[in-house]
């Protein structure tokens, strides 16, 4: 790989020097659908292999960090469009100033993880797709299909990217996806529509970057199909809400009901043991989830079901 890349000079590079370190770790485990993920690979010497659907086309981005500087190189018609957005997509425009822990395990995790960012990649459709997939199924499920789609629709990573990585498929390519299709890729119909539907409006969901909050949750709440949580899902890597929370989520009220009271609790529950990180719900939330506490299980996990079987 290395002689491969010294013989592919970047399309675009830059050396960003972060104010604070920089864990690529952190900012981009969000992105992360599973281990076999085409369309991002952590290499064994650390550097994070990213691809993107960008305005200007498909682009793969490299990153690797030091104490110092992150550098920064991108192949591809949307090289350029990566480079600009590295930065943000490394959390350089989260701001934390106004978050003050008032638990224990929050604060911990907050001591330990001092260069936690939330990054933005500024996609909107591109992060829609696997949000999408993992709605009313276990992750294992989702990452499955989101697999099996981008395999089949994507098309090879620009540039010396890893063996195999793949840039996500384009709107106009899934909105052609043939229903047996999606059935063999372990997508019911109901989730295969929303993913059309937004497909047909890609473009005007990539503007939501731009405009305000609110509207930026109305225009994707407009996706039939859509519901709060696959919105927060999308807010919290599209452009970094520090306070989207993942309203019905399976897993996540009772995660953050034992970390933080030591008790099971309901959405409801959840929202109100949040109320005091208004403006930081979801930054207190990934705290939680990186804190290492983890809840009880006493009843059955999420069954994993298998529609291509139907």
């Amino acid at each position: 790989m290395q002689t491969r890349l010294l013989m592919t000079p970047p399309d675009a590079r830059t050396e960003w020097r972060p104010s604070v370190p920089v864990s690529l770790r952190l900012a981009l485990g969000p992105l992360q659908r599973g281990s076999g993920d085409p369309t991002q690979r952590r290499g064994p010497d650390g550097v994070w292999w990213r691809t993107a659907r960008t305005p200007m086309g498909p682009g793969t981005l490299r990153l690797h960090a030091d104490e110092a500087a992150v550098d920064v190189q991108a192949w591809g018609p949307g090289a350029e469009w990566l480079v600009r957005q590295a930065p943000a997509l490394l959390g350089a425009d989260d701001d934390p100033s106004g978050f003050r822990p008032v638990h224990k395990v929050i604060a911990d995790a907050a001591r330990r993880l001092p260069n936690l960012r939330l990054g933005a990649l500024g996609l909107v459709f591109e992060l829609l797709v696997p949000s999408v997939l993992e709605q009313r199924v276990t992750g294992r499920e989702a990452w499955r299909s989101w697999r099996e789609l981008v395999r089949r629709f994507g098309e090879p990573a620009p540039g010396p990217a890893p063996a195999g990585q793949r840039v996500s498929p384009a709107a106009e390519t899934v909105r052609r996806i043939p229903s047996w299709v999606w059935h063999r890729a372990g997508v019911d119909p109901g989730r295969a529509r929303t993913i059309v539907a937004a497909a047909q409006v890609a473009g005007r969901l990539d503007e939501c970057t731009s405009l305000g909050r609110e509207e930026r949750f109305a225009r994707l709440r407009a996706v039939p199909g859509v519901g709060v949580w696959t919105a927060a899902e999308v807010a919290q890597r599209a452009w970094g809400d520090p306070d989207a929370v993942s309203v019905g989520d399976f897993h996540l009220p009772s995660l953050v009901g034992w970390a933080l009271t030591g008790r099971p609790v309901d959405d409801d529950g959840m929202l109100e043991i949040l109320e005091s990180y208004r403006g930081h719900r979801h930054r207190a939330v990934r705290l939680v989830e990186l804190s290492g506490v983890a809840q009880p299980r006493f009843g059955p996990r999420m069954p994993v079901a298998d529609i291509r079987a139907l």
